[in-house]
C-alpha cells in the first residue's frame, strides 16, 4: 500500500521541548558518572580504600553500562523510546538514592553501579531512537549534538560544583543530590511526554509500519543480518570505538598527565580544569550547527556533510593527542588539552548522527552497536594506558605518555579515514524518513 501520514495531530510537546530535556538528560547523565567518581574517592581516602580496590568498584559502572547498550536499542524500538527513558531514569535514580556509603560495603556499591550502568545504557539508544522519529534529516546534526553535549557541561558542571558539596555535606550528599536531580528529570519527561500521543512522529509510514499506542513499530523487524554485514554500519562502529578510545584515555587519565608531564596536580587549576569540557560543549554543538549549514547553505549531500565535519573533527584530534606530551606547563597542558577535546567535540557531528541518516527507524539499534564498542573502548584504552605508563615509562616517564597519546592519535586517524571511505549518507534499509 502506497505511503500514508499519520493524522496530523497536535502534540503536547514540540520537537525543541523534547531535544532540550533529551539533553537534560545527557547533562544530568554525566553528573552522576563525575559525581560518584569525585564522592567514592573521597570515601575512599577517609577509608584508605586501596587503589585496586577502587579501580573495581569505579569500572563496575561500564560493565553494566556496555551490557545493557544493544539490548538498549532494541528495546527503545519495540516498547518506545519515552517508555525506556522513563525505565532508564526511575532506576538509577532510585539506586543513587539508596547508594549506601559505608566503605566496608563495597560489594554492594559495586551492585549498586552495575545496576546504575545497566539503567543508563539504554539512555542513548532511547533518545537516537526518540529523534529519529522527530527531526528531519536535515536538522539532526545540531539536535543530536546539543543533546550529546549536554554529558560535557554536565563533567563540567560536576567538576566546578560537586566538590564543594561533598566537602560541606560529605560525600553521600552527592548520591542524594544526583539521584534527587534524576526524578526531578523523570518528572519532567512525563510531563511533556504524558501518554501515546507524544509518541511525537510526523513521517510518513506505511500501514504495515504504523506505530501502535505504546509507541512500538508493528511489522518493522530489525534486519540483523544487514546491518551486521554492512560496511556504513561498521565505520560507525569504527569510529565509535577509536572516537571513545582517545576520549577515555584523556578523561580518566587527565590528573595523573598534569602531576607527571607538566608538575601541576589538577585541583589546583580551578576554573582551568573545566576548560576542555566546556570547549567541547561548545565545539559539540558547532560541530551540529556545521554540518546542517553544509546541507542547508551549501548544497552538500547528507554523506559529504557528514564526512566533511568527521574528517576535520578526526584527524584534527589525532594531530592535537601529540601535542600534549609536548607541552611545558600548565597554561600549554590545558590549551593542548581544549585543543584535542574541541575537535572531539566538533567529529560528534559526523559520525554520531549518521545512524539516524543510516536506518532511521532502526537508530537505536545502530546506536546500541556502536556505543557498545565505545564502552569496550574505554575498558580497553584505560587499562592500555596504564600498562604502556608503567612499563614503556618505566625509564623516562614522558616515553609512556608518547606512546599512550600516540596509540590515541593512530586509532582515531584509522577511524577517519574508514568513516571517509566507507560512511554513507542514506537510507540503507529501507525505512520511512520522517519529513
Amino acid at each position: 500500500m502506497a505511503g500514508i501520514r499519520r493524522p496530523n495531530t497536535r502534540l503536547p510537546s514540540t520537537k525543541n521541548q523534547i531535544v532540550v530535556a533529551c539533553f537534560l538528560a545527557t547533562f544530568i547523565a554525566y553528573v552522576e558518572r563525575v559525581g560518584f567518581s569525585i564522592a567514592f574517592t573521597a570515601i575512599s581516602q577517609q577509608n584508605s580504600i586501596n587503589k585496586a580496590a577502587m579501580g573495581g568498584v569505579l569500572s563496575a559502572f561500564y560493565w553494566g553500562y556496555g551490557l545493557s547498550q544493544i539490548p538498549g536499542g532494541w528495546a527503545a524500538q519495540r516498547w518506545g523510546g519515552r517508555r525506556m527513558l522513563s525505565l532508564s531514569f526511575a532506576i538509577w535514580g532510585t539506586a543513587s538514592l539508596c547508594m549506601p556509603s559505608n566503605a566496608k560495603r563495597l560489594w554492594t556499591i559495586m551492585l549498586m553501579r552495575v545496576i546504575v550502568g545497566v539503567a543508563q545504557g539504554f539512555l542513548i539508544p532511547s533518545i537516537h531512537t526518540v529523534l529519529s522519529l522527530v527531526i528531519p534529516p536535515a536538522e539532526r546534526a545540531k539536535a543530536v549534538s546539543l543533546t550529546t553535549s549536554g554529558m560535557y557541561l554536565g563533567s563540567a558542571a560536576a567538576m566546578l560544583v560537586l566538590p564543594r558539596v561533598a566537602q560541606s555535606a560529605g560525600p553521600a550528599s552527592i548520591f542524594r543530590l544526583v539521584g534527587l536531580l534524576a526524578l526531578l528529570w523523570l518528572l519532567l519527561w512525563r510531563l511533556l511526554t504524558p501518554g501515546p500521543a507524544a509518541q511525537v512522529s510526523s513521517m510518513p509510514i506505511t500501514a504495515a509500519d504504523a506505530k501502535d499506542p505504546a509507541g512500538k513499530l508493528r511489522g518493522s523487524t530489525v534486519p540483523w543480518r544487514r546491518m551486521l554485514l554492512h560496511p556504513a554500519v561498521w565505520a560507525i562502529v569504527v569510529n565509535n570505538y577509536t572516537f571513545h578510545y582517545a576520549f577515555y584515555v584523556v578523561m580518566n587519565w587527565l590528573p595523573t598527565y598534569f602531576e607527571q608531564v607538566l608538575g601541576s596536580k589538577l585541583a589546583d587549576l580551578g576554573w582551568g580544569r573545566t576548560m576542555p569540557y566546556l570547549a567541547m560543549f561548545l565545539a559539540s554543538n558547532g560541530g551540529g550547527w556545521l554540518g546542517d549549514y553544509l546541507i542547508h547553505s551549501c548544497q552538500f549531500s547528507v554523506s559529504s556533510a557528514r564526512k566533511t565535519v568527521n574528517s576535520i573533527g578526526f584527524l584534527g584530534v589525532a594531530g592535537a593527542l601529540m601535542l600534549m606530551p609536548a607541552a611545558h606547563g600548565p597554561a600549554q597542558g590545558i590549551a593542548a588539552t581544549t585543543l584535542t577535546l574541541t575537535l572531539a567535540g566538533l567529529a560528534r557531528g559526523g559520525f554520531s548522527v549518521n545512524h539516524m541518516d543510516i536506518a532511521p527507524r532502526h537508530a537505536g539499534v545502530v546506536m546500541g552497536i556502536s556505543n557498545t564498542a565505545g564502552t569496550l573502548a574505554g575498558v580497553i584504552g584505560v587499562a592500555v594506558t596504564g600498562v604502556l605508563l608503567q612499563h614503556a615509562g618505566a625509564g623516562s616517564p614522558l616515553v609512556g605518555w608518547w606512546q599512550s597519546f600516540g596509540t590515541a592519535a593512530w586509532l582515531v586517524l584509522i577511524g577517519g579515514i574508514a568513516f571517509i571511505l566507507f560512511g554513507r549518507g542514506q537510507n540503507l534499509f529501507g525505512d520511512i524518513e520522517p519529513v
